[in-house]
C-alpha cells in the first residue's frame, strides 16, 4: 500500500512539473512568482499534514509568500 502511494506521488510530481513548465509561458513575472509560491506551499502542506486542509493552507501561505517576494523584487528594480 505504501509503495503505491509513493508511486502516485511521483507521478503527480512529474505531471505537475510538466504542466507548470508549459502553463507558465504567457504569465507575467508577478503571476509566475505567486503561482510558484502557491505550488511550493501546497506541496509542503501535503507533505507536512497529509490532508487537503494542509494543502490548502500551504497553498495560501505560499501564494502570500510569492506575492511578498514579487513586491520586494519590483521595489528593488525601481531603485536601480
Amino acid at each position: 500500500m505504501r509503495i503505491r502511494v509513493i508511486q502516485n506521488c511521483g507521478l503527480a510530481a512529474i505531471l505537475t512539473a510538466g504542466l507548470a513548465s508549459v502553463g507558465c509561458a504567457n504569465m507575467s513575472d508577478s503571476q509566475r512568482r505567486v503561482t510558484t509560491g502557491a505550488g511550493i506551499g501546497a506541496a509542503s502542506g501535503a507533505l507536512i499534514r497529509g490532508d487537503t486542509r494542509g494543502v490548502a493552507t500551504g497553498a495560501a501561505i505560499g501564494a502570500a509568500g510569492g506575492w511578498i517576494y514579487d513586491r520586494n523584487q519590483r521595489r528593488w528594480k525601481r531603485r536601480r
